[in-house]
Parts: structure tokens; sequence; C-alpha cells
């Protein structure tokens, strides 16, 4: 259970702490990455995440953690602590009871929930937990909360025995929508598979490559879903959408259906693909519709491996053939500037050093338009990018929490904005000797920011461009037994990674890179690039960035 104590959530856990460290506590830092803890637990073991809080400022803090795992679907019980009930309307010390003008906790955090409840009668805190945890772990999966007041949780209860776990039914898929679906691709000769991370939340990784073998089709992923197809098997596609490769572009227009798996594809997974979806049919696997139309259109909205699976025994047995092979091609690098290391050779250097069952936890940003692009997913860790709120710093919560959960080394790749918002969790990964690796890719600026002013608004505003930091130095200051390097260059880097990876605990390498540097995000190449209207002959030739 991550989080952070205060006085009326202090009582469970105390009562955590009388049972003698089972489940296990982390207090994080702060409450947010204490959400993307328990984020990171539930995307690394497929089970549910806890995070507990208490009254005021720290239910408050929550609330851009769980507008994350709602987004992205990711199973987390919430445990709020609140004033008493006898206090409620009073006037109470954080009273979000909703009485008398108050803030009405159940109605904040409702919108970013599957469950919430405010439990006032004790008695019924066992069926509450019940349900909220189921409906965590139903279909949309997502957030439960449940609101604790004080004197709920001291009160006394007689002991029942434990419940046996509630059994969460996935739905099943029309018999004649899958026959539906598998006439149409028995018929198609070119299909173009876009798979998301809800293969991965589904554990369905290797049903989807029995389809796809059976189908002989190109695999495109989403941004958040690297891991969920081998990066080197020949009919890899690579990242769909403005973060990813322009040959998928060229994989949907000669496709002549598109399989979305796990996906209801966003507008980042779509983003350059929109006029080429128009034109091709769909077909949807996924408890909820696309946000793509399609005629003819058609959604399964069965459990995803039992509907993958009963797709495939449906298909020929035997392996078609790939329909040419379709490796990512990756954009032109932009060229090199003076202001630091590229983020080309940072990312190249962490590649060389992943260990093969690392889990990788990127940011937004800069950082991560260039990891999603550029790094391939380890073959037994996940690598995760939260695109749900895209809430800066979620990496290093979330990437202790996989560390903690599995006890396999995590990777944080995060820029010196998301450090100087949530960076102090290496104390916390510190405290409890996580294997994390933090990267932090430093640019001194939001740059993201300031590359979208300067492209679209004429010139970055200075806010965005900070003075310079010495990342590694003051984080050693301040931690004297956490190992932290800073690299200049790209082998630097990659020897820090290789001894980090050697050792048991957490691990900082900071490394400057330069400011100006455009990253990999279609929006910014075409900005900057000016493509003339004729030109079709390359997609890799379409999107590369063409400088003075």
């Amino acid at each position: 259970m991550f989080g952070i104590g205060g006085a009326n959530i202090e009582d469970l856990y105390d009562a955590l702490h009388l049972l003698g460290g089972r489940p296990r506590t982390v207090v994080a830092k702060h409450e947010f990455s204490a959400v993307t803890m328990a984020d990171g637990y539930a995307r690394t073991t497929g089970r549910l995440g806890v995070v507990a809080a208490t009254s005021g400022g720290g239910a408050m803090n929550l609330l851009p953690g769980l507008a994350e795992a709602y987004a992205s679907r990711v199973p987390v019980l919430a445990l709020v602590g609140q004033p008493s009930t006898a206090l409620d309307g009073l006037g109470a010390f954080q009273d979000t009871s909703g009485r008398a003008g108050s803030l009405d906790a159940h109605r904040l955090f409702a919108p970013v929930s599957r469950f919430c409840a405010r439990v006032e009668d004790p008695h019924a805190l066992p069926r509450l937990l019940a349900e909220a945890m189921a409906a965590a772990r139903s279909h949309p999966r997502g957030p439960a909360v449940l609101l604790l007041p004080k004197d709920v949780q001291q009160a006394t209860l007689t002991p029942r025995g434990a419940a046996p776990p509630t059994p969460i039914p996935e739905p099943r898929t029309p018999a004649v929508r899958l026959d539906r679906a598998t006439e149409r691709l028995r018929a198609a000769t070119r299909v173009l598979v876009i798979a998301g991370e809800g293969v991965a939340a589904a554990g369905a990784k290797q049903e989807l490559a029995d389809l796809t073998a059976r189908l002989g089709a190109w695999v495109a992923v989403t941004p958040d879903a690297r891991d969920v197809f081998d990066n080197d098997d020949q009919h890899f596609a690579g990242v769909a959408g403005v973060m990813g490769h322009p040959n998928v572009l060229d994989c949907l227009r000669r496709a002549e259906l598109c399989l979305l798996v796990g996906t209801r594809l966003p507008v980042l997974a779509r983003g350059g693909l929109e006029s080429a979806l128009a034109e091709t049919p769909v077909i949807c696997v996924d408890p909820e519709p696309p946000f793509v139309p399609s005629v003819p259109g058609l959604h399964l909205s069965g459990g995803l491996r039992d509907t993958l699976r009963q797709l495939a025994s449906r298909l020929a047995a035997g392996v078609r053939p790939a329909p040419g092979h379709a490796g990512p091609v990756p954009l032109a690098p932009p060229p090199p500037g003076a202001g630091g290391l590229s983020h080309t050779a940072a990312v190249a250097a962490v590649a060389d050093a992943l260990p093969p069952d690392a889990h990788v936890f990127v940011d937004a940003g800069n950082t991560g338009a260039s990891a999603i692009h550029r790094l391939r997913a380890t073959r037994r860790g996940r690598f995760v990018v939260a695109v749900g709120m895209g809430g800066m710093g979620y990496a290093f919560g979330a990437g202790i929490g996989a560390a903690l959960a599995t006890g396999q080394r995590s990777y944080v790749l995060a820029g010196d904005g998301a450090f100087f918002m949530h960076g102090m969790e290496v104390h916390t990964a510190l405290e409890y000797g996580a294997p994390v690796t933090f990267v932090i890719l430093n640019n001194n600026a939001h740059a993201m920011c300031a590359t979208r002013e300067q492209l679209f608004l004429g010139a970055p505003n200075p806010a965005n461009l900070f003075l310079p930091s010495d990342i590694a130095a003051g984080v050693a200051g301040m931690f004297p037994t956490l190992a932290v390097h800073r690299a200049a260059t790209g082998p630097q880097l990659r020897q820090a990674l290789l001894r980090g990876n050697t050792t048991s605990g957490p691990l900082l390498v900071a490394v400057d890179v330069d400011p100006a540097e455009i990253p990999p995000f279609l929006p910014f190449l075409t900005a900057a690039g000016p493509v003339p209207a004729d030109h079709e002959e390359s997609a890799h030739d379409r999107y590369t960035v063409h400088t003075g």
C-alpha cells in the first residue's frame, strides 16, 4: 500500500503496522507519486494497486494520479481519510462532507473513478470494500475510491472471516460478431494490426502474436504500448501516431483491413493516419468502442484474450507469409546542436545498457517523444508511457512501484521539468532500496513548450527557458549514499548505466541535452519542414525536418 499518513488516515496505518508489515506500506513524498506507484505496481503485476492518503490537501493531491489511472484503465484502489462524521457540516478542519458549503469529496472523486463511496456505517465497510475492488478490476478497469471518516476507521466490528475473492467475469463477444470478423479477416490478404496498452493489461501478448502469425499481418503499436509485440519480429511496423514511424502510414494505405486490438485509437495514436483510416475497414477488439468511425466497422467488446483466441481458432492453421518486411523507419535526426548531447545519442546509450527484463517508464515531453520513437522495448519487461493525462513526473513514482512489486530493475527516463515536479521520489527509492535507474535528460527548459512556442508563436516564452542547473551535483549533495553520475557523452552514459545494473539499489544519471533539438513529434516536424504537396514518394522523406 503506497501513500502518505496523516491524522485522518492514521488509524488505517496503525492497523497495518499491527499486522506486522503484511501488506507492506510504502511512504511516498507526494500523494500524486503515491498513486503513480500504485499505478506502476498494477501495470507490471496485473494486480490491484492500493494507495492511502489523509483528508484535505493530501486527498486533493490524489486527483491527477487517479485521473491518469482512469484514462489509462489501471485498477487502483484509493483509501481516503475524512474527518469524523459527527463533525460534518460543523466547520471541521478539512471537512469535505459536502454539507454547510464544504467541499464534497464524493462529487470530486466520482468523475475519476469507476466506483466511489463514502463509508458512513462501519458495518457497510466489508461490502463496500468488496464492491470497490470488484469495480476497479471490472471492464473497463480503473480506480475505485473509498472515503473513510475517522470514526469509521476506529469503530469495532465483529470478524466474520475473509470472504473469497469475487470472480470478475469477462464479457463474451457474441458468436455472430466473431463469425463476421473471421469472414473479413479471411478475405483480406493485407492486414494492419494496431495494438494498444490493453493487450498488456489483459495479459494477451501471446494471443496477439498467435493471431498475427496466422494473419501474416503487419503490426504497429500505440505510443503507450511499445512492449505488447516483439520489436524484432518481421511483422513489426513500429509505433503509430504523432510520435511514431511514418512507414505505418504506408502499411495502412496498402492494407485491406485494419484490426485494432486493445486500443480505441486516440489522437496521439492516430495522428497522421486519419485520411487513410477513413478509407479502410476497421475491426476493433476492445471493451470500449473505437474513436475511429468506420464503414463497415465492427466492434468486438468481449474479453481481449478470449476474443483473440477465438479469432485465431477460426482462422486456418499455419503461418501466412508477412506481406513484405515493414520494419520501423526512424525519422531523420535533426542536425546536432551545440547545447549538449542529442536525444538520439542519449537514447542509443540507454538502449545499449537496458537489461532484457527491465521495466521502462517514460515521462512526458521531449524525452517521451524521443524514447517512444527510438527506444525498443525489452523482451521481458513493461514499456510504460502515461499518455492518459500526460502528467509530468508520473514516471518517478511508477518506476518505483514497479521495482518494489517485481524486484526487477526499472528505468525511469525523464526531463528536468519532470524532475523538478516529482524527482524527490528518488529519496523514496533510496529509503526502500528499490532497484531503479533514473536517467534525467536535462536541457534546462520546458523544451517541448519552448519548441511549440518557437514554431507556432514565433519565439519561446523566456519563462520556459531555465537557469542552468547541475542536477547530479544537487542530488548527490542531498543524498550522500545514493549512486549519482553526470554524463557528458553517450559512452559515459552507457558505462554509468551498465555499472548501475550490477547494483541492487537506485542510481541517478544526469546528462545535458540540446534544448533546441526538435523531437520526433509529427506536428513539430511538419511545422519545421513544410512538405511540397506533390511529394509522395517516401513517408520517411515526408516527415524529415528540413533546416536552413
